[in-house]
């Protein structure tokens, strides 16, 4: 028994698991991102287990989706056997003898590959049933495609490794495998030595049948014979690796065309295969110079992007970023111009002008004011958002965007809302638009993550060097555009336009004018973006003797860049900017001195509060001679108070980690709890003529909830809209009834 257990232990494949954690455990750095993005452990908040295991291509989860993931995971595999096989092979000199030695290794290196594909297939079959409510018919399907595509491109590979193995044995018959003097013989199981400690120790390994095989005596082989036959291996090896890299780099070229728009999965894992093999380069070519080596590249790109010889920076598309104008002053004097009391006097008067035109559209009397405040939360608060206004639309009998004044909000929350407006101006423009219709939840809850993350890896790392054009203005494509093309798809291009085409419309109130927020990253500043001058928003109304006259807190995009074509800007561009999830999508830059790009509005105000009050409280005195009030829609796609998700230590690691995580993990909470003070405070000056109605996205089950990220499994897409019925969503939709329904009607309602 125990001659058995140290025959296994010295076993090829044991001691290649074992060198592969003594050696190069950067490599399975690779695999344990894989793992614990199929596991949802890895970026679990941008819904990458979905991507894994529910793939999309086409728009479609299908066989043909599944096989080329398993195509790509294939690659990845063969990929990764091919960087250790350079690493390792010549520690294993008794390959260099065998019939087909990287067929061999492959299978003595098929643990960690078949124990990958094990909790794969596992995690495939949970995750298709429970999710994506998939029948086992379905589930059949999507494996079958997957293993499909995973055997093609291992047997393309074999094939291709074949018909090496054919060519080196033929080139080697004109070497001399004449035996070397014993002291320089090659003893067959010593391998790697460090410092004369012997390392690792193979006895016998698996054949090409599966069957078990003593190492063979290479010692009476040559050096250089040994060394030219891995040689060889090598080039074929390295030549496979930059067919994908070059593949990879097509596939990017030819992004626009659907067809190559490959699952977000298949190219993360593509990206993956040529790291694992750029790594493994850095490794065995220079050896201990990696890490010095990695040191003065950074040093090198990083005195490239300072001197902007590269730059790899989004810019927001629509805006001049013409070397030939001058850069606007990011300074405390430009800004404190911006908010000068003369000029916030003048925009004032725009915005009164507009408020008297809304006013104008209403019914005799005062109406009632309505702000529509909304929440970030990816595509679960873009659907919700949908979901709650076509309620509302209906309660409303068709009212709802003509009574509303202004939409404010974060994220995903402005995707559906800006969705909705422009579907309700396209009916007011006598379009056939059911704005009832739920085929309108089901397009803005369609998936934007496969397309950004595959432009992000066949764009932005492998091909960034194709341009489009706005107007007269030329920029990158890159993971940004790809998003806004598929939001634009999505939407049924309804939000392709520039801003200027939406100012007439705002100005004379046919459709209710949106502020979009981004922070500003330098400072944490607000960066708000709309069709009307808004100066008078980027400091709090009040007392100017309480405040810093030179320090405003949020600034006027258009007014900020009225050299560099603002309203040139694309609404799409404007969405995105306000909802630039952090990695997901890269930040905006602008053309200022100094520098500033901008990131998503949820990180100031997640749920839109902030904007809304300020301009509440700048004109409440218009709103109190001429309403009835403010009514304050709050849309969220969250609970509010703060006992969703407590931030609890359940591990002593957790006692380091806690003070750094706090912050994180309590941002929204304190944003809460903030700006109830501030609707407090609002209450009171408005003297009761400020009501607020919560509806609130709020799963059946805690552990259910949506991911916070741009895409939704069939499951969540259907909790949504059970949720936009339960108990409190009902009694704010009661509420708003009895606000915005002339008694009549609902006297008629109450009947019915």
């Amino acid at each position: 028994m125990k001659q058995k257990l140290k025959s296994i232990f010295y076993s090829f494949p044991i001691q290649l698991i074992l060198l592969h954690f003594k050696k190069f455990q950067i490599l399975l750095v690779f695999w344990l991102v894989l793992f614990g993005a199929v596991n949802g452990s890895f970026m679990a908040a941008f819904g990458v287990d979905s991507l894994y295991l529910s793939p999309e291509y086409l728009g479609q989860v299908n066989a043909v989706s599944a096989g080329i993931v398993g195509v790509a995971i294939g690659i990845f595999i063969m990929s990764w056997n091919i960087t250790t096989f350079i690493l390792f092979s010549r520690h294993f000199r008794f390959l260099a003898t065998a019939t087909r030695p990287f067929l061999k290794y492959c299978i003595n290196n098929a643990i960690i590959p078949l124990v990958f594909l094990a909790f794969y297939f596992f995690r495939a079959v949970d995750f298709d049933i429970n999710k994506e409510l998939m029948t086992a018919g379905d589930v059949l399907m999507l494996s079958g495609g997957f293993l499909a595509g995973l055997v093609l491109i291992i047997l393309i590979s074999f094939g291709y490794f074949f018909g090496a193995d054919v060519r080196i044995s033929r080139n080697m018959i004109s070497l001399d495998p004449s035996p070397m003097a014993m002291h320089r013989g090659v003893k067959p199981y010593i391998v790697l030595n460090s410092g004369g400690s012997r390392l690792i120790k193979v006895t016998n390994y698996l054949s090409g049948r599966g069957k078990v095989k003593a190492v063979r005596d290479v010692s009476h082989y040559s050096k250089d014979f040994l060394e030219h036959i891995f040689n060889r291996h090598h080039f074929a090896a390295v030549l496979s690796i930059f067919i994908a890299f070059v593949f990879l780099m097509a596939i990017g070229f030819l992004l626009d065309r659907e067809v190559f728009q490959l699952p977000a999965a298949a190219s993360i894992t593509l990206f993956f295969s040529i790291l694992v093999a750029v790594v493994g380069a850095f490794s065995y070519f220079l050896q201990s110079w990696s890490v010095p080596f990695a040191v003065v590249l950074v040093v090198v790109l990083n005195l490239l992007y300072r001197h902007g010889i590269i730059d790899p920076t989004n810019k927001a598309y629509g805006l001049d970023y013409g070397k030939s104008i001058s850069r606007a002053d990011y300074t405390p004097e430009n800004l404190n111009r911006l908010s000068a009391p003369e000029k916030v006097a003048a925009d004032k008067k725009v915005m009164l002008e507009v408020l008297e035109n809304w006013k104008a559209r209403q019914d005799a009397g005062k109406p009632f004011l309505y702000i529509i405040s909304v929440s970030g939360g990816g595509t679960r608060s873009a659907t919700f958002t949908m979901g709650v206004m076509q309620k509302l639309d209906s309660i409303s009998g068709g009212q709802l965007m003509r009574k509303t004044f202004m939409i404010t909000g974060a994220s995903g929350g402005m995707l559906g809302a800006a969705y909705f407006r422009a579907l309700s101006h396209r009916k007011d423009e006598g379009r056939p638009v059911n704005l009832q219709d739920p085929v309108y939840i089901d397009d803005i809850s369609q998936d934007l993550l496969n397309p950004t993350f595959s432009s992000f890896v066949a764009r932005d790392l492998a091909a960034p060097a194709q341009k489009f054009r706005v107007g007269e203005y030329e920029y990158v494509k890159d993971r940004a555009y790809s998003f806004e093309q598929q939001l634009n798809k999505n939407t049924r291009l309804l939000l392709d336009k520039e801003l200027s085409q939406l100012a007439d419309d705002e100005r004379s109130a046919k459709i209710p004018a949106m502020v979009f927020n981004s922070v500003i990253t330098r400072d944490g500043r607000k960066m708000l973006i709309s069709t009307l001058p808004v100066s008078y928003l980027m400091r709090p109304a009040g007392d100017t003797s309480m405040q810093n006259g030179r320090d405003p807190d949020a600034i006027d995009f258009a007014a900020l860049f009225e050299k560099q074509n603002p309203m040139n800007l694309r609404l799409l561009t404007a969405l995105r900017m306000n909802a630039t999830f952090p990695y997901v999508l890269p930040n905006v830059w602008l053309p200022t001195e100094p520098k500033i790009d901008v990131m998503d509005a949820g990180l100031r105000d997640n749920f839109g509060l902030e904007t809304a009050l300020r301009f509440t409280h700048v004109f409440r005195e218009w709103i109190t001679n001429n309403t009835s009030g403010v009514v304050l829609v709050q849309i969220r796609d969250r609970q509010g108070g703060g006992w969703e998700y407590p931030f609890e230590s359940k591990a002593i690691s957790e006692v380091v980690t806690k003070p750094m995580l706090l912050l994180q993990y309590n941002w929204y909470k304190m944003q809460q709890y903030n700006q109830q003070d501030q609707l407090s405070f609002a209450s009171d000056i408005m003297n009761g003529k400020l009501s607020k109605l919560t509806f609130q996205y709020v799963p059946d089950k805690l552990d259910s909830k949506a991911a916070l990220n741009f895409h939704l499994t069939k499951r969540e897409k259907m909790d949504i809209i059970k949720t936009l019925d339960n108990s409190l969503n009902r009694q704010a939709f009661l509420q708003f009834g009895k606000i915005i329904l002339p008694d009549t009607v609902r006297q008629t309602l109450s009947v019915r």
